[in-house]
């Protein structure tokens, strides 16, 4: 084994598929997650362990880990003294942050945080559920939630703190949002120690570049198509290109090949447009990686 390794802890969970696929679009084929805990990595400077997020911070505080993708949530729940590198935008079902929320039944008389003095609140986020009571001066029972969290109300619970992506699965439980609590994102969090060895500092930034850059793939497609030169200016004028396109002369010189990077979601309505500007061949393919 190399003499440097540096010890990667990936979230087990909600967020462990997404993780991976980034992981693999960032050029790391991780496999065996879905029979032990320290799945094999194709790079023999990585030690990867998967963790629930709930307890990234802690081990990467205590070094058991050098760094960590958790969300910013657990690792304010659990007040780990360790270092946010660096955010990663993107959830279980989207590339946005996240919410928890406080929540309670539709018919529910509760209408504000202030309504919940002397009441029972379920959730999984207890630590940042208090200081949220504290703030806006609610004196509240919070009780640990061990998972089913939206089917408490009303009998185990008169109110939850939930998180939610787009809040389907609290409607479809009959819960209604009357607040957020706290916003979260995905972080690349790093233990304090680790950092100041330099072959794990750069470590993690090449793993943290790569991962930022597949994500941003995420959102973009490649574009190319030939064009002749008469067109030209018509066909640039429709590009909202990341940078400029790259253009090169074919072997029929009257033609000019044009490579660029445009955003998904524009790219079904302007290659109609291109076609009728005079662009010809055209091809679509997907990115795996941009880095800026």
């Amino acid at each position: 084994m190399p003499k440097n390794i540096l010890k990667l802890g990936l979230p087990k969970g909600s967020l462990e598929k997404k993780t991976t696929e980034l992981l693999r679009k960032a050029g790391f084929t991780v496999k065996g997650t879905e029979r032990t805990y320290y799945p094999d990595v194709d790079d023999d400077e990585l030690d990867i362990m998967l963790v629930r997020a709930q307890e990234m911070g802690r081990y990467v505080e205590q070094g058991v880990l050098d760094c960590g993708i958790t969300g910013s949530d657990w690792v304010a729940d659990s007040g780990a003294d360790v270092k946010t590198v660096d955010e990663l935008l993107y959830a279980k079902q989207s590339l946005k942050k996240v919410r928890w929320v406080l929540a309670v039944p539709n018919d529910s008389k509760i209408k504000t945080v202030k309504d919940l003095k002397g009441k029972r609140i379920a959730t999984e986020l207890v630590n940042v559920a208090k200081d949220y009571l504290k703030k806006n001066g609610v004196e509240a029972d919070v009780e640990f939630s061990w998972g089913a969290t939206e089917a408490k109300p009303p009998e185990l619970a008169d109110a939850i703190i939930e998180i939610t992506e787009t809040g389907s699965s609290l409607r479809a439980n009959n819960l209604k949002i009357i607040d957020t609590v706290a916003e979260s994102v995905t972080v690349f969090i790093a233990n304090k120690k680790a950092l100041t060895d330099g072959f794990k500092k750069r470590k993690m930034e090449n793993v943290l570049m790569l991962l930022k850059g597949a994500l941003i793939a995420e959102k973009l497609v490649g574009l190319k198509m030939n064009v002749p030169k008469n067109k030209l200016k018509e066909v640039l004028g429709l590009l909202p290109a990341l940078q400029k396109p790259t253009i090169a002369e074919l072997s029929d010189k009257s033609w000019l090949d044009v490579d660029t990077i445009i955003s998904e979601k524009v790219v079904r309505e302007i290659i109609p447009q291109l076609k009728r500007a005079g662009a010809e061949g055209i091809v679509e393919y997907p990115l795996n990686k941009v880095i800026y």
